[in-house]
């Protein structure tokens, strides 16, 4: 069955770093759309990077832009997410998701609505 194991959360200072990764199995991953997602305590879900199946799109959430990367590895089914400079507004559980649709507007990269499927989440957090 699909599954999509997140790693790499943990608490930091603001203006550390942490890289996240998540391990998928059990679909056809190269050809997937692929995004993290996060979510704050009262918060709604965020699409905060998306990575299309050849790497070549990959869109990011304003409040993101210039401090996160997002990466995949087709070969080892594996999606990154190297965050710099972090700040106390990016604490949250991150969430790994796909989506099996073949084609994506700029604006459905980010849409968590997007994505089938959804890891377990790993927690970020950053303090002051």
């Amino acid at each position: 069955q699909v599954q999509l194991v997140e790693s790499g959360g943990g608490s930091v200072q603001a203006g550390g770093s942490l890289r996240l990764s998540c391990a998928a199995s059990g679909f056809s991953y190269r050809t997937y759309h692929m995004g993290w997602i996060r979510q704050a305590p009262g918060k709604e879900r965020e699409g905060v990077a998306s990575v299309s199946p050849n790497g070549g799109v990959t869109p990011y959430a304003d409040s993101v832009k210039g401090r996160f990367t997002i990466s995949r590895d087709n070969s080892n089914n594996t999606l990154y997410l190297q965050m710099n400079s972090l700040k106390p507004e990016d604490t949250a559980m991150y969430y790994c998701a796909a989506s099996s649709r073949p084609w994506l507007s700029y604006y459905d990269y980010l849409d968590p609505k997007t994505y089938t499927y959804w890891g377990q989440g790993t927690q970020v957090t950053v303090s002051s």
